[in-house]
């Protein structure tokens, strides 16, 4: 079983370990990719089909079906905003389909604050990198729309 994971946003996408943050880089949290957004106020959404079981202003958790939950974290470190530069437009708990807007991202007010904005997404829990085939644009570096596929999930419960 395979699951396609969407980018939540626009940007330039990259590979897990570019990410300037050791959590996500090493693989701690789980595997994915990651995308560096435009810098403006962009649409984050809802990268697979699936029920929001966590939300906070700077991350989400979409859980599909399946049992595959995948994290998008807005930027790096933006806990410490407590929901400054984030508009949530869905409940913790609510049913998404895969491209659905969940939170609006104001990127220039991220990085006011000196913070990072690159958007990691990933499996949760998912232990073996090679459960996650990531897309070509990941690969090359390159420019990748919202809701295009980001990386391709291996596997479930």
């Amino acid at each position: 079983m395979s699951t396609a994971v969407l980018a939540p946003v626009v940007g330039r996408a990259l590979a897990l370990a570019d990410v300037p943050d050791p959590v996500f880089s090493a693989g701690m949290v789980g595997y994915g990719a990651a995308i560096d957004p435009p810098r403006g106020v962009i649409d984050a959404v809802a990268p697979v089909s699936g029920k929001v079981v966590k939300l906070m202003p700077h991350a989400y958790v979409v859980m599909t079906p399946d049992g595959v939950g995948v994290l998008v974290h807005l930027g790096l470190d933006t806990v410490r905003l407590e929901g400054v530069g984030f508009t949530t437009h869905v409940s913790q708990g609510d049913d998404v389909a895969a491209g659905q807007l969940v939170i609006t991202y104001d990127v220039p007010s991220v990085e006011a604050k000196g913070l990072n904005p690159i958007v990691p997404v990933v499996v949760m829990d998912e232990r073996e990198p090679a459960n996650v085939v990531v897309a070509d644009a990941v690969n090359a570096g390159a420019e990748i729309s919202c809701g295009a596929v980001l990386f391709t999930a291996l596997g479930g419960r």
